[in-house]
């Protein structure tokens, strides 16, 4: 093994999927390091959904090779899924069981060892000390995701997938859970998130790549794509601050259209 594949947590190379005769995703490249936030942005239909599903191993490429931990996804999928965490945009987990039961469950059908003690832990570093006993559903929207976030981690992998954590939730649920996603990074876990926010990106991806019409347009550090293109002239032409955020980049390359 190289130290290129040591750094890397997820590799992608030329992935294509296809539904059908329609091409999503057209020789699609990047990588996730090591103790990094990596965002996959693209306006709906664009083709991200596509290549997290192809990811996580419920969607099977037509060609290209996805690499996690070392371990090719079609070669080795029970070692590479081993190695991954997911927290999806929604998630529902069984209505009848509470809070304690449910880390219980995921924490048993990963092979993790949660005591009392250890449970406490968790539920008090997530703010749930006192939330032990209630049903998921009971939950607010933060508070459901912060569960979520938990059972996505709780076999330590080495690859966690994000897909639009915070969506519908208020900014002081949002900043918490931007809080506990850098978390994950500082202890060397590699993070895939997908999202709609730019203003999520800018405050937690330290590099990302947009994708659109099934292709990658733009990769690298938010700030490193604003200075590239904060003088094209299709930039200046949607900014609307006074200065140019990623929105404003973003907008600039994939359009001004509504997508479905």
């Amino acid at each position: 093994m190289n130290a290129t594949e040591q750094t890397n947590i997820l590799q992608v190379d030329n992935l294509n999927v296809y539904y059908g005769t329609f091409q999503a995703v057209k020789d699609v490249s990047f990588n996730v390091m090591r103790g990094e936030i990596f965002g996959l942005l693209g306006p709906n239909g664009a083709g991200k959904t596509s290549s997290l599903s192809a990811v996580e191993g419920l969607l099977k490429q037509q060609s290209g090779t996805i690499t996690v931990a070392g371990y090719d996804t079609l070669q080795k999928p029970l070692y590479a899924r081993a190695a991954m965490g997911v927290q999806l945009q929604a998630t529902s987990f069984q209505p009848e069981l509470n809070v304690a039961e449910i880390l219980r469950l995921y924490a048993g059908i990963y092979g993790v060892e949660l005591g009392k003690e250890k449970l406490q832990s968790i539920l008090k570093d997530i703010n749930l000390a006192e939330a032990e006993t209630k049903k998921f559903r009971e939950l607010s929207g933060g508070q459901q995701q912060r569960v979520s976030l938990v059972i996505a981690t709780i076999h330590d992998p080495k690859l966690v997938l994000l897909d639009e954590p915070t969506s519908g939730l208020d900014p002081q649920s949002r900043r918490q859970l931007w809080t506990r996603i850098e978390a994950i990074r500082e202890k060397g876990y590699g993070v895939l998130l997908t999202t709609h926010s730019m203003e999520e990106a800018e405050a937690v991806c330290d590099r990302i790549s947009i994708i659109d019409h099934g292709r990658i347009i733009a990769t690298g550090t938010p700030q490193s794509l604003i200075d590239k293109h904060r003088d094209d002239p299709e930039v200046i032409a949607v900014s609307r601050r006074g200065r140019v955020t990623l929105e404003d980049v973003f907008i600039a390359l994939t359009g001004e259209a509504v997508r479905g």
